[in-house]
Formats: structure tokens, C-alpha cells, sequence
């Protein structure tokens, strides 16, 4: 797991072709371990989950804007000399993603956004209570709470919770920040890769309904919709998130 522009990551070597390379961007407040195994390694795949800056193990002070996150992504990629991939993100990594291959489309040969949308407000209250150390623990219990679906298990709450609570309150504010300020309603229509959108029915944080207006946005996408599941899809469902991904990337034969 090497460092590279100040970026930790892991990565699993699945193949010898140059195009079978996969980006794992996690969302708010997470790191690469919110990509289960299943999806850090897909099978016949090369696979980079990352740690954004300022999260998990890598360096730096985290963003606050979407377009400096997307930077550094674009950076990564330049330094491991990454020419093209396909590129997952969840929530935030989402938006993440969707910028790459709006800015640099050269870069992105295929995109599935987990949990996304066109835009990702945030509650002013949230950001709020995100600042204030007495707050901080009230304000990441209403994100877990809005996370995840109800068949979720309350380990999994908590083992996500603990992670939120290790990150820096200072990151972690940013990145809602970074969410509230995106915004691709006018340029969506201009992803031109494949894309698959994926959501959780029972997600409450970006509910199907916004993921069915970014999937009829982008030119070339592919809707699904994962039953008795939440905002955390690919944790609450990890094996069927994987199929699904590996089953879309191998039908496009990217």
C-alpha cells in the first residue's frame, strides 16, 4: 500500500491489460476501507482504492471543494502513470468521479456512481453541528442513521461511526461542505463514457429518485436499483454490488 502525491492507497493486480484498471473514491468522512473486499477485489480486475487527502493514511489537510478533491485524483493518476480507468465513487466519491469525466474525459473509460446525484445539499445545521466538538458526536450519529436501511446491523452502524469519529473534525466538515457546493445539472449531459448508477431503494441520504435524474441526464447509463438497501449500498450489499459492477464492466469490454 505506497503513497504517491501524498495519496495512500491499496491496490489489487487481477490483469495484464492496460484497460482493466478500476478507482475506488470513497465519501465523506470515509477511507478505502469503506470499499469492502468484494470491491477492492473484483475479479481479472486492477483495482486502486484510495485514501482522499486528508483521509485515512494519506497526507495533507483534506478540501473543501469537489474540483480540488477531482485534482488530486487526477494527480494520482498522472504520478502512478495511470492512463485511463474506470471509475467507481460513493456519495462524494461520486461527485468526485462525475467531475473527472466531465473535465477530463480523456482520463475515465467507463464511471459508476454509487449513491449520487446532481447535486448534494447538506443542512446547514449539519456542517454547523460538524464544527462544534460538543456537537460532533450528535452529528455523525444523524449521518449513520440516515446511512443505512433498517436491515442493516447495528455492528455495521458502529464499525462505520468509529471510523467517521477518527477522522479529523476539520476533514470531515470540509467534505460536507465540498458536497454541498457540487453541482452538475448543466453538465452532465456531457459524460460521455458508459455509466452505471447504482442506489440503495431505501437509501434517505440521496433517495432513487435523484439517482433516476442523474441516470436519464447522462447519455449512456444504466440504472439500478439494489432492494432492502441504503445509502451504503455497496457495505449493506457487498456480493451483489460486485456482480452487478463486474457484470457491467464486462459487458461494455472496456
Amino acid at each position: 500500500m505506497p503513497y504517491t502525491s501524498e495519496v495512500y492507497y491499496c491496490s489489487h493486480q487481477g490483469s495484464d491489460r492496460e484497460n482493466n484498471n478500476v478507482i475506488l473514491i470513497h465519501g465523506a468522512g470515509g477511507n478505502h476501507l469503506s470499499w469492502p473486499s468484494e470491491l477492492r477485489r473484483l475479479s481479472g480486475i486492477n483495482v486502486y482504492a484510495l485514501d482522499l487527502p486528508g483521509h485515512g493514511k494519506s497526507e495533507g489537510r483534506g478540501y473543501q471543494t469537489i474540483s480540488q478533491y477531482a485534482k488530486s485524483v487526477v494527480n494520482w493518476m498522472d504520478q502512478i502513470h495511470l492512463q485511463k480507468a474506470i471509475i467507481i465513487g460513493h456519495s462524494m466519491g461520486g461527485a468526485i468521479a462525475s467531475t473527472i469525466a466531465i473535465t477530463h474525459p480523456q482520463l475515465v473509460s467507463g464511471l459508476c456512481l454509487i449513491g449520487s446525484s446532481l447535486t448534494l445539499r447538506v443542512s446547514s445545521e449539519i456542517i454547523e453541528a460538524l464544527s462544534q466538538r460538543n456537537t460532533l458526536s450528535k452529528a455523525i450519529s444523524m449521518i449513520i442513521k440516515w446511512s443505512f436501511s433498517d436491515q442493516s446491523s447495528e455492528e455495521l452502524k458502529m464499525l462505520v461511526m468509529k471510523r467517521m469519529m477518527n477522522e479529523r473534525m476539520s476533514v470531515l466538515q470540509g467534505d460536507f461542505i465540498a458536497c454541498n457546493g457540487f453541482d452538475i445539472i448543466e453538465d452532465a449531459n456531457s459524460i460521455g463514457c458508459p455509466t452505471l448508477v447504482l442506489c440503495g431503494a431505501s437509501d434517505r441520504m440521496t433517495p432513487p429518485r435523484q439517482s433516476e435524474l442523474l441516470a436519464t441526464k447522462i447519455p449512456i447509463s444504466l440504472l439500478k436499483i439494489i432492494p432492502e438497501s441504503g445509502h451504503m449500498v455497496m457495505m449493506e450489499r457487498p456480493s451483489e454490488v460486485a456482480g452487478i459492477i463486474l457484470e457491467f464492466i464486462l459487458a461494455r469490454r472496456f
